[in-house]
């Protein structure tokens, strides 16, 4: 069990953008339109605000980049919604101490909100390694991983196309804040202080949290648990809008097991709290995931062509973006599974 005290010090792949996709806005059962499709960036800034947040009060802290939400008591999403990404950083706080699932684009200063939020020690974990995720880490002293190459690789920093491409005009709603100019935008490199295995419990105090690995969207993706209280927070594993499959990291056999331990949660589950878009999420759509996810790997649903190389699946609340050669699995004779890659459109 790892335990997070005042007095504790731990010693412990470029995304494709996908600009210009022909896709219209998707309707959930409700008929609430809750994301657009497969990245249209021409349209992301006119659904805001999205309707799922008005249930929720937004914090003092909030300012001119982030709007925060204490979502239950002691739990507060730290939303970036005039970035196409909108992802949503979490702050969980115990009577003891505090985590940080995630730290954002790193196009702010995350570190400030949090210190609105709590004066506890707080210990950043990061839900995965994609730069929309661990761009605030090296605001923080105190990083836990699961250590794998690739969390390794990208800890050191790292500039690309791809990243300035995320604080062009067209990724933005309204002006970068501050004094941030988009040609110095860059993840930053960040120490990881300590290590965290599949299974690890990590108490707050008041709260305890439990790590569950689920590679797959990358090697390094992970989930936390709260058995107690029924919370679960997925990363980029499962959300409502285009789930993103497409990286170099990616590994489709992969995730396919790791959805399938996230939809045996389920029924055990109270709320989801996802990493973009909206705050929380019904657990059945963990379970409408895997079976979706399994009619796709088996090649019982065709895709529609989005561009740039990609095909998505859309379903009621959420869809899956994948490369238009790397969306299927084939069975052999002795019932194996193998991933297949096929160009088919």
């Amino acid at each position: 069990m790892i335990t997070i005290r005042p007095n504790l010090l731990f010693a412990c792949a470029a995304l494709l953008t996908l600009a210009g996709c022909e896709t219209g806005s998707r309707e959930a059962d409700s008929g609430e339109a809750t994301y657009a499709g497969a990245a249209d960036l021409g349209s992301f800034c006119d659904r805001l605000p999205r309707p799922k947040w008005a249930a929720f009060d937004k914090h003092a802290a909030s300012n001119d980049w982030f709007e925060v939400y204490e979502i239950e008591p002691g739990i507060f999403s730290i939303y970036e919604p005039w970035q196409w990404q909108e992802v949503i950083s979490w702050l969980i706080v115990g009577t003891d101490a505090a985590l940080l699932f995630d730290t954002g684009n790193g196009i702010g200063d995350i570190g400030a909100v949090v210190a609105e939020l709590t004066k506890l020690p707080v210990t950043a974990i990061n839900s995965h390694s994609h730069f929309d995720h661990i761009g605030g880490n090296h605001r923080f002293d105190r990083i836990l991983s699961v250590s794998m190459p690739f969390s390794l690789e990208r800890a050191a920093g790292f500039q690309t196309e791809e990243l300035l491409a995320e604080v062009s005009p067209d990724a933005l709603c309204r002006p970068l804040p501050g004094d941030l100019e988009a040609a110095e935008h860059r993840v930053r490199p960040y120490t990881i202080s300590g290590k965290l295995e599949d299974g690890d419990s990590i108490d707050l105090g008041g709260r305890r949290l439990e790590v569950v690995l689920i590679p797959g969207h990358t090697p390094d993706a992970i989930a936390l648990l709260d058995r107690e209280a029924g919370f679960l927070w997925s990363g980029d594993s499962f959300y409502e809008g285009p789930i993103w499959l497409f990286a170099p990291e990616t590994d489709l056999e992969a995730y396919r097991t790791s959805v399938a331990r996230l939809a045996e949660l389920a029924e055990g589950l109270t709320a989801v709290f996802p990493a973009h878009n909206t705050p929380v999420a019904d657990p059945q759509l963990l379970l409408e995931l895997q079976e979706k996810l399994d009619l796709v790997l088996t090649g019982q649903i065709e895709p529609e062509a989005v561009g740039d190389g990609a095909v998505e699946f859309t379903f009621p609340g959420f869809s899956l973006l994948m490369r238009e050669d790397y969306y299927r699995i084939n069975t052999d004779q002795a019932g194996s599974m193998k991933l297949c890659c096929t160009r088919r459109l």
